[in-house]
């Protein structure tokens, strides 16, 4: 079983590296819609890193002082541009971890 894991480590790996300029070019596209959104926002930005899955809005909201209806419009629009996924309670990016300083 040991090798058979490794094996399938090596191939995930292996596409990883030929996947990786459409997996950038995609990145890229959604985060010029993510910039867009956020614009020079603060808050925003850091509601957005905090946007793992694991916290409700509530939690974004209270952690990142973000007005309650500007966290809500934000979720919306993410939403509606796909860049989270169907869960708005626990809103989740759709695409790797971000920092506060790649979104600004």
């Amino acid at each position: 079983m040991s090798d058979d894991t490794e094996i399938l480590r090596e191939i995930r790996d292996l596409l990883r590296l030929i996947a990786e300029p459409a997996l950038a070019k995609r990145d890229e596209r959604l985060r010029a819609s993510l910039q867009e959104l956020v614009g020079k926002s603060k808050q925003k930005a850091e509601a957005v890193v905090l946007m793992d899955g694991t916290r409700s809005q509530a939690d974004i909201r209270k952690a990142a002082g973000i007005d309650q209806g500007n966290l809500s419009r934000l979720v919306t629009a993410l939403r509606q541009t796909e860049l989270i996924g169907p869960d708005e309670k626990r809103p989740e990016l759709v695409f790797p971890r971000l920092r506060t300083s790649s979104i600004m």
